[in-house]
């Protein structure tokens, strides 16, 4: 049975990092708010511009000619798998739970013979596939400071790596695994295919033009040729703000059930502390009573 003394310090050990875990459960929830509303706002637009882009699609004859991040390669041989996960870890499931889908794809993957390229972006990401995947990963991208702090800009870099590959003919198709933002405790894991775009059916788009026709200056072939590349910026800086909505909301659940084991833990020692402190007591006070009689 542990001393006294033992008990004491895992007591204080214990309380210490209670401290920590309800400090951070804090500092999580105020950055949920702002991240939450970021992700939120960012919806709209990224849907709104694969609406539009596929009622332009709609309005056009594919050819030879047309933007190849709208028709594609014509073949799926080669898929690259944006796997966007945080920089930090102590954020319950959130990392994981990327991380577990992005291997179920790869793995069903290359049960069809396919090829799998992996661009991390997020340390955690990273760590966690090259134990397996080591030699799909072609590059990684760190997001320091988060989201927030680094802007669009991050997503406009993540785009034009990708942009450079699919130029080089690096790959067909490319998607895009994060976690979108439901509630504190729910995030849910996403795989978006953003190369070539997977745009929605024209009955789809949620447009309703009432019959009106539009004409376009310059034509459509322009605009999108100029819209795709901005559209896969716009669904990857989407993504990354759901997950910074989701990494703060997967952060708060789990130091707030961390705090309340803590507290379970705390409870339990000092229960056990208190018990054996009087069971020392009562030894003490039978010693002293056998030995006056012996007297």
């Amino acid at each position: 049975m542990a001393s006294l003394k033992d008990l004491k310090l895992r007591i204080n050990s214990v309380k210490s990092t209670q401290k920590i875990t309800k400090a951070m459960k804090m500092v999580a929830a105020s950055k949920l708010r702002r991240a939450q509303e970021a992700a939120e706002a960012a919806r709209p637009y990224a849907a709104r511009m694969e609406q539009v882009l596929a009622s332009l699609a709609a309005g056009v004859t594919m050819t030879d000619d047309m933007p190849k991040l709208l028709t594609g390669t014509g073949k799926d041989q080669v898929q690259l798998l944006v796997v966007a996960t945080a920089e930090r870890g102590l954020c319950g499931g959130f990392n994981s739970s990327i991380v577990r889908l992005a291997r179920q794809r790869i793995q069903a993957l290359q049960a069809e013979g396919k090829t799998v390229k992996i661009l991390c972006v997020g340390r955690k990401g990273r760590d966690a596939l090259r134990r397996d995947f080591a030699s799909l990963i072609i590059d990684t991208v760190e997001v320091a400071g988060g989201i927030r702090k680094q802007g669009f800009p991050i997503a406009d870099r993540i785009a034009a790596k990708i942009f450079a590959l699919y130029d080089a003919g690096e790959f067909d198709v490319a998607t895009v695994f994060y976690a979108r933002f439901k509630s504190v405790i729910a995030q849910i894991p996403t795989a978006q295919q953003i190369v070539p775009a997977a745009l929605p059916e024209p009955g789809e788009a949620g447009l309703d033009l009432k019959g009106a026709v539009f004409t376009f200056e310059p034509g459509e072939e322009e605009i999108l040729e100029a819209l795709l590349p901005r559209n896969v910026a716009v669904q990857i800086y989407r993504a990354l703000l759901e997950n910074a909505a989701s990494e703060e909301g997967s952060r708060m659940s789990a130091m707030d059930n961390a705090t309340r084991n803590a507290g379970d833990m705390i409870n339990r020692l000092t229960l056990t502390y208190n018990r054996t402190r009087q069971a020392a007591i009562t030894k003490e006070l039978i010693e002293i009573i056998s030995g006056a009689e012996a007297l």
